[in-house]
């Protein structure tokens, strides 16, 4: 996992939310604050709204596309820069290398979860941020056969404080875990080609249907983070979300109609994978200020034939 983000220091956890609250409790402590996207991953949210404010740790929920906001989100005990790009499930971009500048002119670590992305697309260290992070359960393991997560750092430092928590706490992936990320890096340049190929279609396919009101791509000319995604990543990758126009009962509706793309949870498999976030992996943002809408469709796009995607995709919709 070093090798493959370019950093000098790697530890493999037995979950990706594993690595996370590694990551929290060895940069935070109480009274401080951290600044995160305002459409973070649901978990990472849940884990730090729920759980680190309990012990005083405030957070402010930014756009993190919007630099001036960021900015103005800091305070004297900022931290931590918490970053998603592309993020989840609304495929927002962040400029890495801006905000590894904003950190570091506020002594604040610049965090960046690389999941959606992987090391094939996008390498944060190369761009300025502190430590990468991942949950290898998508991915980089591919296969929907492994749970795990990493943190990648350059800071000796930081590497021997997750190293004292991630032994203290236990969080470590048993061998076979391990054998089966190794068993997935070993394809995973070739599988984001291909991923990034067919999300493109898709997402070109879905732009031109009546059904669909927006289209989230990055790789479409038409994101507003498309320039600065082209500009830190080599590829686009598998992820696309759309917004449709019947709300949610057409988002429930296209959920249950698709037979190629399966009805589930995680990403990142081989299999193309469909699920309505609202209802189900962000379920537990409702009512925060992270709340996505209900009218969103999550589509990780796989490897299969791209006229079987598009095939289906044109049946549920109908």
């Amino acid at each position: 996992m070093a090798a493959v983000e370019e950093g000098a220091f790697a530890r493999a956890f037995s979950a990706g939310m594993a690595a996370t609250d590694c990551a929290l409790r060895a940069l935070l402590r109480p009274g401080d604050h951290l600044v995160i996207p305002n459409d973070a991953y649901g978990g990472t949210f849940r884990l730090i709204d729920k759980v680190f404010t309990q012990w005083n740790v405030g957070y402010t929920p930014v756009a993190l596309y919007d630099l001036d906001a960021v900015r103005a989100a800091i305070t004297p005990q900022t931290r931590l820069i918490w970053v998603e790009t592309p993020t989840n499930p609304l495929l927002s971009i962040a400029d890495i290398g801006a905000l590894a500048e904003i950190g570091a002119q506020s002594h604040a670590k610049v965090l960046v979860d690389n999941t959606f992305a992987s090391p094939a697309l996008q390498q944060p260290l190369t761009l300025g941020a502190d430590i990468v992070l991942h949950s290898t359960t998508k991915y980089i393991g591919g296969h929907s056969d492994v749970v795990g997560g990493a943190l990648i750092t350059d800071d000796e430092e930081l590497d021997d404080a997750f190293a004292f928590l991630q032994n203290g706490a236990g969080a470590v992936p048993g061998p076979f875990d391990a054998y089966l990320t190794m068993r997935g890096l070993k394809t995973l340049v070739l599988r984001m080609q291909r991923h990034s190929e067919n999300a493109l279609a898709v997402a070109e396919f879905l732009a031109g249907q009546s059904a669909v009101d927006t289209v989230l791509y990055p790789g479409l000319p038409g994101h507003p983070g498309h320039d600065v995604a082209a500009r830190q990543m080599s590829g686009f990758g598998g992820m696309v979300s759309i917004r449709l126009r019947g709300g949610r009962a057409a988002a429930q509706s296209l959920c249950a109609r698709t037979e190629v793309f399966i009805l589930a949870e995680s990403l990142g498999g081989v299999e193309s994978l469909i699920e309505h976030p609202s209802a189900m992996t962000h379920a537990s943002v409702a009512g925060s200020q992270l709340q996505v809408p209900d009218d969103l469709v999550r589509l990780s796009v796989g490897i299969e034939d791209v006229a079987d995607l598009l095939g289906d995709l044109e049946q549920a919709l109908a």
